[in-house]
């Protein structure tokens, strides 16, 4: 099944992600469930978000993996939303 992660980082924390990055693309790699992902960028083109498409068995398995983000362990996130999603172009 298909998942989306959509993140939105905390005002004024664009360090703490330049900071996590490499960990968080060794993760997408180490874990090998991310279909596509990249990040939301604000006015001044500076990352402020993500948007992940994970292919997972479950939503269990989703929830773990969004969980167990580096960026989300190092509270870089505002918010967090999974959902399952249906591709339908593309």
């Amino acid at each position: 099944m298909r998942v989306t992660v959509i993140t939105r980082d905390k005002p004024n924390h664009l360090q703490m992600r330049v900071d996590t990055r490499e960990a968080h693309l060794a993760y997408i790699k180490q874990t090998g469930v991310v279909e596509m992902a990249g990040p939301f960028l604000d006015a001044d083109d500076q990352m402020c978000g993500s948007l992940i498409v994970l292919d997972v068995a479950d939503m269990t398995t989703a929830e773990a993996w969004a969980e167990n983000d580096p960026y989300n362990k190092s509270g870089l996130f505002e918010s967090v939303i999974v959902s399952q999603w249906k591709k339908v172009i593309g």
